[in-house]
C-alpha cells in the first residue's frame, strides 16, 4: 500500500487533503510512485513556493507500513522550514476548481463491473446471434449488419486474423450456409474480444431482444448513479463513450436492475462511430460536438491506460477508474486515480 508524503522546505505551513498550500506555495499532488521513478508522472512546471521552484523526488520510509513518499524542497537556505504533510492516495477530484462543463464516461470498468460484460452480455450475444439472424434475416437492418460484417470479415482474410472463416457470396441463396459462417466468425470476434463497430452493431441488436425480455439487465456502480444525480443537479453534462453500439449504450443505462432508467442523466452517447478510443483525434472530436470552449472543460473517466492517453493528448482532463477485475495499470501511468465517483466533488 501506498501513501504520498510531500515535505516542503520553506514558509509553507498551511496544507489540505490532497492539496499544498501556503504563504505564496500551491501545488496539487498527484499519484504515488515507486523512489526509482523520481518526477516520472509528476508534472513540475508551475510548483513554486514564493520564488522557489520546487524540486520533487521520492523517499521510502522503515514505517510499519511500507509506503513511498514524495518531497519537495526548496533549492539552497539550509534554515529553512520544513513542512510534512500526507495525502490520501486517491484524493478528491474537483469540477469547480478545474472548471469541467461536461464528463465523458466509459462503461465497462469505469461505470459497470466488467464482470457484467464479460458474464453476461459476452455468453448472450454468443448464445442469441444466431437466432437473431435468422428471425431477422431477411429486414432491412439486417442486411446492413451483415453488409458491415461482410466488409469486417474480407478484410480479417486478407490480413490472415485468425478465427476469420469466409462468407458465401452476396447472392448465394442458402441462409442457413451464411448465417452458420457468420457466427462462427461472430464467435471468434468476441472471444478476442475486439473492438469492432460491425460487431458492436451486431451485439446490440441481440442484446436488445434480451433486455426488451427481461432476461438481461443493466448493472450501473451505485457510486456512480449518486454522482450522474448530483452532477445533474448542479448543471455539469454527462456522456457516455464506449466501444459498444449507441444502441447498447442506451440499453445498459434505460435498463438497470437496481436504479430503473439512469437515460435522464444522460446527454448523448458516443461509439466508435466516432473512432477509436485509443485515438487523441477522437476526442477531438468529441469535443468538437460537446461545443465548450476549451477540451480542458471535459473530464474523461475511464480504466484504460491507452485511452486516458489519448483523451489527454486531445487537451481533456482525465482519471484513470479502479475496480475491481480491471486490468493493472503501468507503474509509471502518471494520471490521477479514483475507486468511486465519490471522490469526484462538484
Amino acid at each position: 500500500m501506498f501513501l504520498p508524503l510531500l515535505v516542503a522546505s520553506s514558509a509553507c505551513a498551511s496544507t489540505s487533503t490532497g492539496f499544498f498550500s501556503g504563504s505564496g506555495c500551491s501545488f496539487r499532488d498527484a499519484s504515488p510512485v515507486p523512489h526509482h521513478h523520481t518526477t516520472r508522472g509528476v508534472s513540475k512546471a508551475g510548483l513554486r513556493c514564493g520564488s522557489s521552484p520546487l524540486l520533487l523526488r521520492s523517499v521510502s520510509t522503515s514505517s510499519p507500513f511500507p509506503r513511498y513518499f514524495r518531497e519537495a524542497v526548496t533549492g539552497g537556505g539550509g534554515n529553512a522550514r520544513t513542512v510534512v504533510a500526507a495525502a490520501a492516495a486517491d484524493s478528491s477530484y474537483s469540477l469547480s476548481t478545474n472548471d469541467i462543463r461536461c464528463v465523458v464516461m466509459d462503461i465497462e470498468g469505469t461505470t459497470t463491473p466488467i464482470s457484467f460484460v464479460a458474464d453476461v452480455l459476452f455468453p448472450y450475444a454468443c448464445a442469441n446471434a444466431r437466432a437473431h439472424l435468422a428471425a431477422t434475416y431477411h429486414t432491412q437492418q439486417t442486411r446492413e449488419d451483415i453488409a458491415l460484417l461482410r466488409a469486417q470479415i474480407d478484410k480479417d482474410l486478407a490480413e490472415g486474423v485468425p478465427g476469420a472463416v469466409p462468407l458465401p457470396q452476396p447472392d448465394d441463396t442458402d441462409q442457413d450456409k451464411t448465417i452458420d459462417a457468420l457466427v462462427a466468425n461472430v464467435q471468434a470476434m468476441i472471444d478476442a474480444d475486439r473492438k469492432l463497430t460491425a460487431l458492436k452493431q451486431l451485439q446490440g441488436r441481440v442484446w436488445r431482444r434480451g433486455f426488451e425480455s427481461g432476461e438481461i439487465k443493466g448493472e450501473v456502480y451505485d457510486d456512480v448513479v449518486q454522482a450522474l444525480a448530483e452532477w445533474d443537479r448542479k448543471g455539469v453534462k454527462s456522456y457516455i463513450y464506449s466501444s459498444g453500439s449507441r444502441e447498447a449504450q442506451r440499453l445498459i443505462f434505460g435498463n438497470t436492475a437496481a436504479h430503473g432508467d439512469l437515460r435522464r442523466y444522460l446527454s448523448a452517447f458516443f461509439d466508435t462511430n466516432v473512432g477509436g478510443k485509443k485515438e487523441s483525434r477522437s476526442y477531438y472530436e468529441i469535443w468538437q460536438t460537446l461545443g465548450v470552449d476549451s477540451p480542458s472543460q471535459i473530464l474523461f473517466l475511464t480504466d484504460v491506460h491507452q485511452e486516458a492517453t489519448a483523451a489527454r493528448d486531445a487537451g481533456l482532463e482525465v482519471l484513470i477508474s479502479i475496480r475491481p477485475g480491471n486490468a493493472p495499470l503501468p507503474e509509471d501511468h502518471g494520471f490521477q486515480t479514483i475507486t468511486s465517483f465519490a471522490q469526484i466533488a462538484t
